[in-house]
């Protein structure tokens, strides 16, 4: 399914076991969203993911047992 969500990053890993896979963690009203941005996707949106506080990310939902995550496909800088 695919859907939006905004938030404050909180962290960002990209863990050299990964395969050049970067997380991102953001938090909102209602708790944790965690994203996951394939290799391709982070080298497009790089400035975006690396220097913003704020996001509004769009992608597909995926869950495996009770991690849901939002697999990327773009992102947008909000705030100033």
């Amino acid at each position: 399914r695919r859907v939006r969500a905004a938030g404050l990053v909180i962290c960002r890993q990209r863990p050299g076991t990964a395969s050049g896979v970067v997380f991102i963690t953001m938090e909102d009203e209602h708790g944790f969203i965690n994203l996951v941005l394939w290799a391709k996707t982070f080298d497009k949106l790089r400035h975006t993911a690396t220097t913003s506080s704020l996001l509004l990310a769009s992608g597909y939902v995926e869950a495996q047992k009770d991690v849901v995550y939002i697999i990327v496909d773009g992102l947008e800088k909000l705030g100033l």
